[in-house]
């Protein structure tokens, strides 16, 4: 059976499975790769973060996917697409998002991996709009949304980091299905 929802040149993209959990863990733990989070997460939330994404996809047939490199079935991180809630301008929405290990960078696969999760989110689920943000000093994040053609909508304050000084003041960058090659 074909483990992959879909795939990109380099990629697979897939619902979770238990035994991602530390390899997920252990990225989500590295405090370069979250930088530009409030905290480096727990195994607990990792956990429960993965669960929460293996039940997004049965409701909606999308989520943060895992994502290993086809060639080595290596477990890179996710790519892949939410449903936000949080109060913003632009929510409720569906955003497009990614955290890989350092190991994956600067290798376009976050670019890569992106083009295929929108190709996916217009042409097979028929969304509409997906937005993505960041904070402003994310200049990685921000340089992946626009390669994959998103445009700057705006900028605001993150709700969920309005007590963080450094972290609150964020981008929104959108694209739509109209237009979209």
């Amino acid at each position: 059976m074909e483990p992959y929802l879909f795939k990109s040149k380099r990629l697979g993209f897939r619902n979770w499975v238990e035994e991602d959990i530390p390899k997920m863990a252990s990225i989500s733990a590295n405090p370069e790769v979250m930088k530009y989070f409030p905290y480096v997460a727990t195994y607990k939330q990792t956990e429960d973060f993965i669960h929460r994404m293996q039940a997004q996809f049965q409701e909606h047939k999308f989520c943060y996917f895992a994502v290993e490199l086809l060639d080595t079935n290596a477990f890179i991180g996710f790519i892949g697409l939410l449903n936000q809630t949080y109060e913003a301008p632009f929510t409720p929405c569906i955003d497009i998002g990614w955290r890989l290990a350092p190991d994956f960078w600067n290798k376009g696969l976050a670019s890569e991996g992106a083009k295929r999760c929108l190709h996916y989110a217009f042409s097979e689920l028929k969304l509409t709009e997906i937005i993505a943000t960041t904070t402003v000093h994310n200049k990685a994040s921000i340089k992946v949304m626009e390669k994959i053609g998103m445009k700057k909508k705006m900028n605001f304050e993150h709700p969920k980091l309005k007590h963080d000084e450094k972290l609150k003041a964020c981008v929104c960058y959108e694209v739509t299905r109209v237009g979209y090659d």
